[in-house]
């Protein structure tokens, strides 16, 4: 959703109608993951993607057919399914898609502001109806009243995690029951990626976590190097020595850290910090020389063995990368699969599913 936030935006301002396609459930080896989402207007623009081009000329259609009728409906596409063949989702898997006019949802306007300013939001919808979660307030309604305060306390848990599913009550909110099925999606500011080091190494890091949905910033302690001319795809740039920069920043388990100042008297003492934060990821640049004597420089420096472990050094995959753009790509790369647990092989070669559970 966050992607077509600006699109969305425009409509809104300019009064046309369009209708939403969320992919709110999926199984096995489906190509997006619960979240992805395509509009379409009255005017039959479309924005966004939910199947990677497998299902969109289908689900374009109904999109259409909720913009003229108002009323909101739920497709299942799966690769056993006559449909699922004819529009060509042959993945082997299976899409549950949501799709809702813009008049079956809640104050349209102030959830499409939150998501592009970052604040905390989330949508809990069944088919006509939908409910809006923010941290200190609750907008709209699912039908009752004890099914609206059962579905606002998980979904405030899920938004406090940044969790996005399906979950299941009854028509009264009763915990134990599965008469409904409700999809909640949060929305949270974009993870960051902390960049260390104002090289051209780092520029094209900057470019490709952008591209990723990071909120990137660029620390260096040179102002000479650390300079919008030389880094425009930031979105912060701070001047200041990385390890203090770093102590006085915030940092949570969706973080990535990328140190690239490929100098010991950067490098050591950012990672002593680094390593005891609760980043997701710390890669830190360096022949595998280098890595050797950083490791020396940061056992001496009191660094323990578990926390070492965590560190990414020589950064990136093996993908025999020269350029900065290439190594950029192989340092995003190894993110991706750390984060969604990849090996890094080529598919080719594998016979698991593409898409783990």
């Amino acid at each position: 959703m966050r992607d077509i936030v600006d699109g969305l935006t425009s409509w809104r301002t300019a009064g046309v109608a369009y209708a939403v396609a969320t992919v709110v459930r999926t199984w096995q080896s489906a190509p997006r993951q619960p979240g992805a989402a395509m509009a379409v207007s009255a005017d039959g623009a479309a924005l966004g993607s939910i199947s990677g081009g497998c299902v969109e000329g289908a689900v374009y259609e109904l999109c259409r057919r909720a913009v003229e009728t108002g009323q909101a409906s739920t497709q299942t596409y799966g690769v056993s399914d006559d449909d699922a063949f004819d529009v060509g989702l042959t993945c082997g898997g299976t899409i549950e898609i949501l799709i809702q006019p813009d008049c079956a949802l809640t104050e349209p306007d102030e959830v499409l502001a939150a998501i592009r300013d970052g604040r905390p939001v989330a949508t809990a919808s069944v088919e006509n109806a939908q409910l809006v979660i923010w941290p200190d307030r609750v907008a709209g309604s699912l039908g009752h009243p004890d099914l609206d305060d059962s579905t606002a306390r998980q979904a405030a848990g899920m938004l406090a995690v940044g969790a996005t599913g399906t979950i299941h009550l009854g028509r009264q909110g009763e915990q134990r029951r599965d008469d409904v099925s409700v999809f909640v999606q949060s929305y949270l500011a974009p993870p960051r990626m902390i960049v260390f080091g104002a090289t051209d190494f780092a520029a094209a890091t900057a470019r490709i976590g952008r591209f990723l949905g990071y909120h990137v910033t660029v620390c260096d302690a040179r102002s000479v190097f650390a300079t919008r001319t030389r880094f425009p795809d930031a979105d912060e740039l701070v001047v200041q020595w990385p390890h203090k920069y770093l102590e006085s920043t915030a940092i949570d388990d969706r973080t990535v850290l990328c140190v690239l100042t490929h100098d010991p008297k950067f490098d050591v003492p950012l990672l002593q910090v680094a390593l005891h934060t609760p980043a997701r990821y710390v890669g830190a640049m360096g022949s595998r020389r280098t890595h050797v004597d950083r490791l020396r420089r940061l056992r001496e420096a009191g660094v323990s063995e578990a926390a070492l472990a965590r560190l990414s050094s020589p950064i990136g995959l093996d993908l025999g990368a020269r350029t900065p753009e290439e190594t950029a790509v192989a340092i995003a790369a190894e993110i991706v699969a750390q984060a969604w647990g990849g090996s890094g092989r080529r598919l080719t070669d594998l016979e698991s599913p593409i898409h783990q559970a």
